[in-house]
């Protein structure tokens, strides 16, 4: 079990502006956001100083929170401080991880699983923010790195202790990169000159033996008050991370990316067929690890778009299932069969014409267009209307031929994400 880090000093002082107690639990934190007013404040010597104010948290229910002890490679840490951040999608967190050792490091989450990472310096020439396109490879930092998605982003709330002034005035780029490695790095153009690079790996909230989470958070959830836009009925919303709900009344998709106040953006859908396995089952599945209770949260109807009139059409079902340790994963019914997939947090390395992951080579199978027809339950990312992805699956070879990769590019314009998945 995990235990709280003994700072070396705690530092305490009276909020400027509302009197409340700020506490610093690092020597190295020069800000912090008053719990009770939201003054942003700087230390400077024994004295605060109110520099700004920060807007209040969007209430996304997470099961992170301040206070929140876990262990990271054996190395103790506390949650001392949050950024939110808002892009087209959504909003996200990153949370100021404080170690033992006085070493901050940054939590956030990545596809329903979790990054921890820590700020990095940059050697050598950085691309520009101008010059990262989605799918394609940079050097940074002296090493390969493949584009996984570049947002226009904006920091809209801060809470707790901090180890760099929280600047809530303009947008900025920021870049997410992958690596063969498993690695996740991260370019933030917050700052004019250099960009802040810090460099991560994907985590299970099981894997950082955390104590202290909101585990009423979910529940939570259900006491939100949410009704469809387009017949009123009561959506029951019941994950954190959901961004698109489908109407169990009328079946249309709402967008809850942005909150559940005032207009919620959304678009009716022609019915599809139902479930082969009903939302809120739950079954026991090994996928590619030991076998878990994993309960069904979201069903898509997808198909491919013929390329000719001549061409044949083919269609397939998803089911979006969770587990709230693991995150996401889907299991697939196709022409061919069932089978499972999981998104990567890394990428695999170019092999020829193929890839290679995990010492597995895979061959190029084709290249596919696919659109999203009809949907039922929750998703952690928005699904939009007629939404297209540019797919390439890949087969596993030798003894590896039931191993499967897909990559599925999403997005339009600027907006562009790169996810790969592994299954079989």
């Amino acid at each position: 079990m995990a235990t709280e880090p003994t700072p070396q000093r705690t530092y305490r002082a009276a909020c400027p502006n509302c009197g409340a107690p700020v506490e610093f639990r690092s020597s190295a934190s020069a800000f912090a956001v008053c719990s009770f007013c939201k003054s942003t404040v700087v230390r400077e010597g024994d004295a605060l100083r109110k520099i700004g104010e920060s807007a209040e948290l969007f209430d996304d229910h997470s099961p992170l929170q301040l206070g929140v002890a876990g262990s990271y490679q054996g190395a103790a840490f506390t949650l001392v401080g949050r950024l939110q951040y808002k892009y087209a999608d959504g909003t996200w967190n990153e949370w100021h991880a404080l170690f033992a050792s006085g070493r901050s490091g940054w939590l956030s989450e990545d596809n329903g699983r979790y990054v921890i990472a820590f700020d990095a310096p940059l050697e050598g020439p950085t691309p520009s923010a101008t010059s990262l396109k989605a799918g394609a490879q940079v050097e940074v930092g002296g090493q390969t790195w493949s584009v996984a998605s570049v947002s226009a982003a904006k920091l809209i709330a801060a809470q707790g202790e901090l180890p760099a002034k929280p600047n809530l005035e303009r947008g900025f780029v920021v870049s997410d990169l992958r690596n063969a490695r498993g690695e996740v790095g991260t370019l933030d153009y917050s700052e004019p000159g250099t960009p802040r690079w810090s460099i991560g790996r994907s985590v299970a909230i099981s894997e950082l033996a955390m104590t202290g989470l909101a585990e009423q958070a979910e529940k939570a959830l259900m006491g939100r008050a949410v009704e469809c836009p387009n017949c009123g009925a009561a959506l029951d919303v019941k994950l954190a991370t959901t961004q698109s709900i489908a109407c169990h009344q009328c079946h249309s998709v709402v967008d809850v990316s942005q909150g559940v106040g005032g207009d919620l953006k959304h678009y009716a859908q022609a019915n599809g067929m139902a479930p082969l396995i009903p939302l809120g089952s739950t079954g026991t599945l090994a996928l590619g690890k030991a076998a878990l209770p994993w309960q069904v949260v979201g069903y898509a109807e997808r198909c491919e778009i013929p390329e000719s009139d001549e061409d044949e059409q083919t269609f397939w079902r998803e089911y979006l299932l969770y587990h709230r340790s693991e995150g996401f994963a889907f299991i697939v019914d196709a022409d061919d069969g069932w089978s499972w997939t999981m998104p990567l947090t890394g990428v695999p390395e170019r092999a020829g014409s193929g890839v290679k992951h995990e010492g597995v080579v895979y061959r190029k199978l084709y290249d596919y267009t696919g659109m999203v027809t009809y949907v039922l339950g929750e998703f952690y990312w928005q699904v939009t209307q007629n939404q297209r992805t540019a797919n390439t699956d890949y087969q596993g070879t030798g003894s590896a031929a039931a191993k499967r990769l897909n990559r599925e590019q999403t997005g339009r314009g600027e907006q562009l994400e790169v996810v790969w998945s592994a299954g079989e």
